[in-house]
Protein backbone atom coordinates (compact mmCIF):
# COMPACT_ATOMS: atom_id res chain seq x y z
CA UNK A 1 0.00 0.00 0.00
CA UNK A 2 1.25 3.72 -0.80
CA UNK A 3 4.52 4.90 -2.09
CA UNK A 4 7.71 2.73 -1.19
CA UNK A 5 10.13 5.51 -0.31
CA UNK A 6 11.68 3.52 2.45
CA UNK A 7 15.26 3.67 0.57
CA UNK A 8 15.10 7.60 0.65
CA UNK A 9 15.31 7.81 4.55
CA UNK A 10 17.12 7.03 7.63
CA UNK A 11 15.18 4.66 10.34
CA UNK A 12 16.25 5.12 13.71
CA UNK A 13 15.61 2.08 15.52
CA UNK A 14 12.99 3.07 18.60
CA UNK A 15 11.22 1.54 21.77
CA UNK A 16 7.84 1.64 23.44
CA UNK A 17 9.43 3.48 25.86
CA UNK A 18 10.41 6.53 23.44
CA UNK A 19 6.54 7.11 23.11
CA UNK A 20 5.44 7.28 27.16
CA UNK A 21 2.54 9.45 27.94
CA UNK A 22 2.49 10.55 24.14
CA UNK A 23 -0.21 10.36 22.04
CA UNK A 24 0.22 8.31 18.99
CA UNK A 25 -2.09 8.32 15.56
CA UNK A 26 -2.64 5.28 14.26
CA UNK A 27 -3.71 4.48 10.83
CA UNK A 28 -6.45 2.13 11.50
CA UNK A 29 -7.13 0.27 7.90
CA UNK A 30 -3.47 -0.03 7.73
CA UNK A 31 -3.40 -1.82 10.99
CA UNK A 32 -6.23 -3.88 10.76
CA UNK A 33 -4.49 -4.70 7.56
CA UNK A 34 -1.67 -5.87 9.05
CA UNK A 35 -3.68 -8.54 11.46
CA UNK A 36 -5.79 -9.48 9.44
CA UNK A 37 -2.55 -10.52 7.36
CA UNK A 38 -0.22 -11.81 10.39
CA UNK A 39 -2.58 -13.49 12.78
CA UNK A 40 -3.45 -16.83 11.19
CA UNK A 41 -3.02 -20.60 11.60
CA UNK A 42 -0.45 -22.60 10.16
CA UNK A 43 -2.35 -23.49 6.53
CA UNK A 44 -3.31 -19.30 6.19
CA UNK A 45 -6.90 -19.98 7.34
CA UNK A 46 -7.29 -16.58 9.79
CA UNK A 47 -8.58 -17.25 13.28
CA UNK A 48 -11.92 -17.51 13.51
CA UNK A 49 -15.21 -18.10 15.68
CA UNK A 50 -17.82 -21.55 16.15
CA UNK A 51 -19.61 -19.31 13.28
CA UNK A 52 -16.90 -18.93 11.32
CA UNK A 53 -16.43 -15.33 11.58
CA UNK A 54 -12.88 -14.19 11.04
CA UNK A 55 -11.66 -12.63 14.35
CA UNK A 56 -8.01 -11.84 13.74
CA UNK A 57 -8.68 -8.44 13.82
CA UNK A 58 -10.05 -8.36 16.78
CA UNK A 59 -6.99 -10.54 18.76
CA UNK A 60 -4.88 -8.15 17.26
CA UNK A 61 -6.24 -4.75 18.52
CA UNK A 62 -6.93 -6.34 21.66
CA UNK A 63 -3.41 -7.59 22.59
CA UNK A 64 -1.42 -5.10 20.54
CA UNK A 65 -3.42 -2.27 22.11
CA UNK A 66 -2.97 -3.30 25.53
CA UNK A 67 1.38 -3.67 25.04
CA UNK A 68 0.89 -0.16 24.20
CA UNK A 69 -1.20 0.96 27.02
CA UNK A 70 1.01 -1.20 29.18
CA UNK A 71 3.55 0.96 28.33
CA UNK A 72 1.21 4.15 29.11
CA UNK A 73 1.31 5.26 25.02
CA UNK A 74 -1.81 6.66 24.43
CA UNK A 75 -3.48 5.47 21.06
CA UNK A 76 -5.83 6.95 18.63
CA UNK A 77 -7.25 5.22 15.85
CA UNK A 78 -7.79 7.00 12.33
CA UNK A 79 -9.90 4.97 10.37
CA UNK A 80 -10.55 5.88 6.28
CA UNK A 81 -13.64 7.56 4.91
CA UNK A 82 -14.85 7.94 1.15
CA UNK A 83 -11.65 7.65 -0.91
CA UNK A 84 -10.58 10.00 -3.62
CA UNK A 85 -12.31 9.17 -7.19
CA UNK A 86 -8.73 8.86 -8.63
CA UNK A 87 -8.20 5.66 -6.09
CA UNK A 88 -10.64 3.54 -8.07
CA UNK A 89 -8.33 1.81 -10.29
CA UNK A 90 -5.53 1.10 -7.33
CA UNK A 91 -8.80 -0.48 -5.46
CA UNK A 92 -9.81 -2.76 -8.20
CA UNK A 93 -6.18 -3.56 -9.24
CA UNK A 94 -6.01 -4.55 -5.02
CA UNK A 95 -8.75 -6.73 -5.52
CA UNK A 96 -7.79 -8.46 -8.53
CA UNK A 97 -4.46 -9.44 -7.00
CA UNK A 98 -6.64 -10.85 -3.99
CA UNK A 99 -8.85 -12.67 -5.79
CA UNK A 100 -5.74 -13.57 -7.53
CA UNK A 101 -4.20 -15.05 -4.45
CA UNK A 102 -6.94 -16.75 -3.02
CA UNK A 103 -7.05 -19.13 -6.17
CA UNK A 104 -3.26 -19.59 -5.99
CA UNK A 105 -4.34 -20.33 -1.82
CA UNK A 106 -6.53 -22.91 -2.83
CA UNK A 107 -4.28 -24.59 -4.83
CA UNK A 108 -1.81 -24.16 -2.70
CA UNK A 109 -3.67 -26.22 -0.04
CA UNK A 110 -4.77 -28.95 -2.42
CA UNK A 111 -1.04 -29.89 -3.07
CA UNK A 112 -0.21 -29.60 0.50
CA UNK A 113 2.45 -26.62 0.35
CA UNK A 114 1.08 -25.10 3.65
CA UNK A 115 4.12 -22.68 3.42
CA UNK A 116 3.09 -21.63 0.12
CA UNK A 117 -0.69 -21.73 1.42
CA UNK A 118 -0.26 -19.39 4.15
CA UNK A 119 2.03 -16.72 2.35
CA UNK A 120 -0.95 -16.36 -0.59
CA UNK A 121 -3.42 -16.44 2.32
CA UNK A 122 -1.81 -13.47 3.84
CA UNK A 123 -2.15 -11.35 0.07
CA UNK A 124 -5.83 -11.82 0.48
CA UNK A 125 -7.29 -9.79 3.25
CA UNK A 126 -10.11 -7.63 3.02
CA UNK A 127 -10.97 -5.00 5.77
CA UNK A 128 -14.68 -5.22 5.19
CA UNK A 129 -17.26 -2.73 6.52
CA UNK A 130 -18.51 -4.91 9.15
CA UNK A 131 -14.52 -5.60 10.46
CA UNK A 132 -14.25 -2.05 10.69
CA UNK A 133 -17.21 -1.75 12.77
CA UNK A 134 -16.32 -4.14 14.83
CA UNK A 135 -12.97 -2.94 15.83
CA UNK A 136 -14.88 0.77 16.49
CA UNK A 137 -17.12 -0.89 19.07
CA UNK A 138 -14.19 -3.21 20.41
CA UNK A 139 -12.08 0.50 20.89
CA UNK A 140 -14.93 1.88 22.69
CA UNK A 141 -15.22 -0.90 25.39
CA UNK A 142 -11.75 -0.33 25.76
CA UNK A 143 -11.72 3.63 26.00
CA UNK A 144 -9.52 3.87 23.17
CA UNK A 145 -10.53 6.68 20.84
CA UNK A 146 -10.97 6.63 17.40
CA UNK A 147 -11.54 9.18 14.57
CA UNK A 148 -13.72 8.56 11.77
CA UNK A 149 -11.59 10.83 9.20
CA UNK A 150 -13.39 12.28 5.95
CA UNK A 151 -11.14 10.96 3.61
CA UNK A 152 -7.62 9.19 3.79
CA UNK A 153 -6.82 7.97 7.52
CA UNK A 154 -3.06 8.83 6.84
CA UNK A 155 -3.75 12.26 5.99
CA UNK A 156 -5.79 12.42 9.04
CA UNK A 157 -3.45 11.30 11.08
CA UNK A 158 -0.58 13.41 9.91
CA UNK A 159 -2.37 16.08 10.31
CA UNK A 160 -2.76 15.81 13.95
CA UNK A 161 0.33 15.88 14.75
CA UNK A 162 1.21 18.99 12.31
CA UNK A 163 -1.31 20.23 15.03
CA UNK A 164 0.41 19.10 17.85
CA UNK A 165 -2.63 17.25 19.26
CA UNK A 166 -0.31 13.59 18.29
CA UNK A 167 3.17 12.85 18.61
CA UNK A 168 3.74 10.87 15.77
CA UNK A 169 1.72 8.68 13.01
CA UNK A 170 1.58 5.01 13.26
CA UNK A 171 1.57 2.99 10.46
CA UNK A 172 3.50 0.71 7.70
CA UNK A 173 2.84 3.37 4.85
CA UNK A 174 5.61 5.58 3.84
CA UNK A 175 2.25 7.99 2.26
CA UNK A 176 1.97 9.66 6.00
CA UNK A 177 5.32 11.20 4.94
CA UNK A 178 3.50 12.74 1.59
CA UNK A 179 0.75 13.82 4.04
CA UNK A 180 3.48 15.71 5.90
CA UNK A 181 3.64 13.49 9.00
CA UNK A 182 6.55 15.00 10.93
CA UNK A 183 7.54 11.66 12.57
CA UNK A 184 6.17 8.43 11.71
CA UNK A 185 6.75 5.20 13.94
CA UNK A 186 6.62 1.62 11.83
CA UNK A 187 6.06 -1.84 13.28
CA UNK A 188 4.85 -0.71 16.93
CA UNK A 189 2.04 -2.82 16.38
CA UNK A 190 3.60 -5.66 14.82
CA UNK A 191 4.64 -8.99 16.38
CA UNK A 192 8.31 -9.18 17.36
CA UNK A 193 9.18 -11.99 15.41
CA UNK A 194 8.45 -12.02 11.56
CA UNK A 195 8.98 -15.02 9.38
CA UNK A 196 11.85 -13.79 6.39
CA UNK A 197 10.47 -14.93 3.10
CA UNK A 198 10.76 -18.56 1.30
CA UNK A 199 13.06 -19.41 4.33
CA UNK A 200 12.18 -21.05 7.28
CA UNK A 201 13.36 -18.89 9.51
CA UNK A 202 12.85 -15.61 11.56
CA UNK A 203 13.74 -12.05 12.30
CA UNK A 204 13.59 -10.12 15.20
CA UNK A 205 11.16 -7.18 14.34
CA UNK A 206 11.77 -3.69 16.35
CA UNK A 207 9.88 -0.35 16.08
CA UNK A 208 11.26 2.16 13.92
CA UNK A 209 10.93 6.29 13.58
CA UNK A 210 11.48 8.33 10.39
CA UNK A 211 11.67 11.67 10.71
CA UNK A 212 10.26 14.15 7.51
CA UNK A 213 12.05 17.41 7.77
CA UNK A 214 15.86 16.43 9.44
CA UNK A 215 14.95 13.07 6.10
CA UNK A 216 14.21 16.09 3.50
CA UNK A 217 17.47 18.28 4.03
CA UNK A 218 19.83 15.57 3.94
CA UNK A 219 17.99 14.74 0.52
CA UNK A 220 17.94 18.97 -0.31
CA UNK A 221 14.37 18.21 -1.33
CA UNK A 222 11.37 20.20 -0.06
CA UNK A 223 7.81 18.17 0.65
CA UNK A 224 6.53 19.51 -2.21
CA UNK A 225 9.38 17.77 -4.05
CA UNK A 226 8.96 14.58 -2.41
CA UNK A 227 5.28 14.32 -3.71
CA UNK A 228 6.43 14.93 -7.22
CA UNK A 229 8.98 11.80 -6.79
CA UNK A 230 6.18 9.77 -5.60
CA UNK A 231 4.50 11.42 -8.60
CA UNK A 232 7.36 9.85 -11.07
CA UNK A 233 6.87 6.36 -8.83
CA UNK A 234 3.39 5.95 -8.66
CA UNK A 235 1.05 6.24 -6.11
CA UNK A 236 -2.61 5.28 -5.13
CA UNK A 237 -3.92 7.79 -7.20
CA UNK A 238 -1.87 8.09 -10.59
CA UNK A 239 0.01 5.33 -12.31
CA UNK A 240 3.69 6.99 -12.39
CA UNK A 241 6.17 6.18 -15.00
CA UNK A 242 8.09 3.13 -16.01
CA UNK A 243 11.46 2.58 -14.79
CA UNK A 244 11.20 5.72 -12.24
CA UNK A 245 12.55 4.22 -9.27
CA UNK A 246 12.90 6.35 -5.64
CA UNK A 247 16.75 7.40 -6.68
CA UNK A 248 16.26 8.53 -10.42
CA UNK A 249 12.96 10.19 -9.66
CA UNK A 250 15.47 11.61 -6.69
CA UNK A 251 18.08 13.06 -8.90
CA UNK A 252 15.66 14.13 -11.60
CA UNK A 253 14.15 16.27 -8.96
CA UNK A 254 17.17 17.82 -7.34
CA UNK A 255 18.81 18.07 -11.29
CA UNK A 256 14.90 20.10 -12.86
CA UNK A 257 13.45 21.07 -9.08
CA UNK A 258 9.86 20.46 -9.84
CA UNK A 259 7.94 17.87 -12.54
CA UNK A 260 6.93 21.18 -14.33
CA UNK A 261 10.48 21.68 -15.30
CA UNK A 262 10.96 17.94 -15.85
CA UNK A 263 8.11 17.50 -17.76
CA UNK A 264 10.07 18.26 -21.69
CA UNK A 265 12.60 15.85 -20.79
CA UNK A 266 10.08 13.33 -19.67
CA UNK A 267 8.12 13.57 -22.60
CA UNK A 268 11.16 12.95 -25.11
CA UNK A 269 11.48 9.92 -23.76
CA UNK A 270 7.94 8.60 -25.27
CA UNK A 271 6.42 8.57 -21.51
CA UNK A 272 4.10 11.30 -20.90
CA UNK A 273 2.77 12.97 -17.78
CA UNK A 274 0.01 15.66 -18.26
CA UNK A 275 0.54 19.12 -16.00
CA UNK A 276 -3.27 18.24 -14.77
CA UNK A 277 -2.50 15.16 -13.04
CA UNK A 278 0.45 16.49 -11.47
CA UNK A 279 -1.29 18.94 -9.62
CA UNK A 280 -4.42 16.88 -8.55
CA UNK A 281 -2.08 14.55 -7.11
CA UNK A 282 -0.50 17.21 -5.30
CA UNK A 283 -3.21 18.58 -4.18
CA UNK A 284 -4.11 15.50 -2.60
CA UNK A 285 -1.29 15.33 -0.61
CA UNK A 286 -0.48 18.85 0.13
CA UNK A 287 -4.07 20.26 0.58
CA UNK A 288 -5.49 16.61 2.05
CA UNK A 289 -9.33 16.80 3.19
CA UNK A 290 -9.10 16.45 6.97
CA UNK A 291 -11.82 17.12 10.23
CA UNK A 292 -10.18 20.23 12.57
CA UNK A 293 -12.90 19.68 15.04
CA UNK A 294 -11.84 16.55 17.48
CA UNK A 295 -11.88 15.15 21.01
CA UNK A 296 -9.49 12.64 22.44
CA UNK A 297 -10.31 10.49 25.37
CA UNK A 298 -9.38 7.45 26.93
CA UNK A 299 -10.83 6.04 29.61
CA UNK A 300 -11.51 3.26 32.08
CA UNK A 301 -12.28 0.26 29.49
CA UNK A 302 -16.09 -1.52 30.22
CA UNK A 303 -15.41 -4.75 31.18
CA UNK A 304 -18.83 -5.69 30.23
CA UNK A 305 -19.02 -4.68 27.33
CA UNK A 306 -15.98 -5.75 26.24
CA UNK A 307 -16.78 -9.55 27.93
CA UNK A 308 -19.81 -9.45 25.93
CA UNK A 309 -18.41 -8.82 22.32
CA UNK A 310 -15.24 -11.27 22.49
CA UNK A 311 -16.58 -13.64 25.01
CA UNK A 312 -20.05 -13.97 24.06
CA UNK A 313 -20.36 -13.35 20.58
CA UNK A 314 -16.74 -14.82 19.57
CA UNK A 315 -15.98 -17.48 21.95
CA UNK A 316 -12.75 -15.58 23.53
CA UNK A 317 -11.24 -16.84 26.40
CA UNK A 318 -12.79 -14.89 29.75
CA UNK A 319 -10.05 -15.78 31.53
CA UNK A 320 -7.44 -15.00 29.26
CA UNK A 321 -9.51 -11.08 28.97
CA UNK A 322 -9.66 -10.08 32.10
CA UNK A 323 -6.22 -9.92 32.79
CA UNK A 324 -5.45 -7.67 29.39
CA UNK A 325 -8.07 -5.57 30.30
CA UNK A 326 -5.64 -4.50 33.30
CA UNK A 327 -3.64 -3.18 31.00
CA UNK A 328 -5.66 -0.34 29.80
CA UNK A 329 -5.77 1.55 33.38
CA UNK A 330 -2.88 3.48 32.91
CA UNK A 331 -4.91 5.72 30.36
CA UNK A 332 -7.95 6.66 32.00
CA UNK A 333 -9.48 9.98 32.10
CA UNK A 334 -6.97 11.51 30.08
CA UNK A 335 -8.35 14.38 27.36
CA UNK A 336 -6.97 15.77 24.47
CA UNK A 337 -9.77 18.21 22.60
CA UNK A 338 -9.54 20.03 19.73
CA UNK A 339 -12.37 22.26 18.38
CA UNK A 340 -12.43 24.98 15.61
CA UNK A 341 -12.54 27.63 18.28
CA UNK A 342 -8.84 27.01 18.73
CA UNK A 343 -7.91 28.38 15.12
Amino acid sequence: MGVDLGELFTKEPCRFEDFKDQVVALDGYNILHQFLSSIRQRDGTPLKDAQGRITSHLSGLLYRTANMAAARIRPVYIFDGTPHPLKARTIQQRRERKEQAEREWKEALEKGDLEKAKSKAQQTSRVTTEIIEQSKQLLQGLGIPYIQAPSEGEAQASYMVQQGDAFAVGSQDFDCLLFGAPLLIRNLTSSEKRKLPNKQAYTTVHPERICLEPGLQKLGITRQQLVDIAILIGTDFNDGLKGYGPKKSLKLLQEKGSLENALDSITETGMSLSFDEVTTVRDIFLQPTVITDYSLQWSKPDTARVIQLLCDEHQFSKDRIEPVLEQFSSLQQQTKQKNLFDF
